[in-house]
């Protein structure tokens, strides 16, 4: 299993708020576990999946501070059970934006109803902690595809073209 769980950016505020979506593809090898006769998505990978796209909504904003890590779930709310072959629509909003910290608040809808939310928390890891070749591939094809003059570097972050 890939932990790539952003497939596409379709609205990016930098540092402000993100719109993406997570396609969940029948064939999931976690469908065979949880649960068996009655497939749904784990809910730490739908936390997970709001957790990456306020990252890419974070590291949009500014590189140099580092990569924004996941460092606590303060709260996370379950309301609909996510089966296979569905779309899930992330949504991040960021309310606290610090040189060592970031706070967002985040959603997950399947069908335009509510399945999630979360509040959580991310601290940055310096970019020399991780591969040079690091991409943010679905945050490098939505910076590419902007209009804004801007292009993508090493790491999927915005800088000035």
């Amino acid at each position: 299993m890939r932990f790539i769980l952003v497939d596409e950016i379709l609205e990016l505020s930098p540092g402000a708020s993100i719109k993406a979506v997570k396609y969940i593809s029948p064939d999931e090898d976690y469908f065979q576990d949880h649960f068996p006769g009655f497939p749904v998505v784990p809910g730490v990978l739908l936390t997970e999946m709001m957790g990456q796209a306020a990252g890419q909504c974070l590291l949009a904003e500014s590189a140099s501070r580092g990569r924004p890590m996941l460092a606590q779930i303060k709260s996370a709310s379950f309301r609909e059970w996510v089966g296979p072959g569905k779309t899930v629509v992330l949504f991040g909003d960021i309310k606290t934006s610090r040189p060592q910290f970031a706070t967002a608040v985040c959603r997950a809808e399947v069908d335009g109803k509510p399945v999630c939310s979360a509040e959580l928390l991310y601290t940055f890891i310096p970019a020399e902690n991780f591969s040079p070749k690091l991409e943010d591939e679905a945050l490098k094809r939505y910076l590419a595809g902007s209009t804004s003059g801007n292009a993508v570097d090493s790491v999927g972050s915005k800088e000035n073209a």
